[in-house]
């Protein structure tokens, strides 16, 4: 079977990069929002110091690989279209939404709170945009655009159970 390098660098960016956004405001902050605000807060900052160092380059590779995926195969699938717009969607709105609290989150001092940070964090968690959109970008485009077309029609019939499940 031949691997399209451009086509598996972009499903392993993206994937990544999607379940660690996904997993964050899923699993880690309904958690840490039961905490103390102190540990709350000291909690937050480690994140943002680990996720600081890869996301910003994640997030921006994402839709630059799917832009260059859906130029490569332009002529093929609306699919891999949607899915680049889907991840500069996610891009422009963590730049807008997300970026702002968490800078504003790590000058904090975690013993010295403002009086309103859990109102300035719970908006974050209100906008799930750039996880939310960057799974919807991602898994029509891994499930349907594909080059191998044995892959995309297993993946159509997966979809469809998936879709028809009660």
């Amino acid at each position: 079977m031949k691997v399209n390098l451009l086509e598996f660098a972009t499903l392993i960016v993206s994937g990544f990069t999607s379940c660690a956004e996904f997993g964050s405001h899923a699993f880690v902050h309904p958690v840490i929002r039961h905490l103390p605000p102190e540990h709350h807060i000291k909690v937050e900052k480690g994140l943002l110091k680990s996720f600081g160092r890869v996301m910003p380059v994640l997030m921006t590779l994402c839709p630059v690989l799917s832009i260059v995926y859906a130029i490569e195969w332009s002529a093929a699938s609306t699919v891999r279209w949607l899915s680049a717009a889907a991840f500069v969607a996610a891009l422009v709105s963590t730049i807008i939404f997300n970026v702002p609290i968490n800078l504003a989150t790590g000058r904090w001092n975690p013993g010295d709170l403002p009086s309103n940070w859990k109102e300035i964090r719970n908006r974050m968690g209100a906008f799930p945009g750039p996880a939310f959109l960057a799974l919807i970008g991602r898994i029509p485009s891994a499930l349907l655009s594909s080059s191998n077309p044995q892959r995309v029609i297993r993946a159509r019939q997966v979809l469809s159970a998936l879709m028809s499940w009660q």
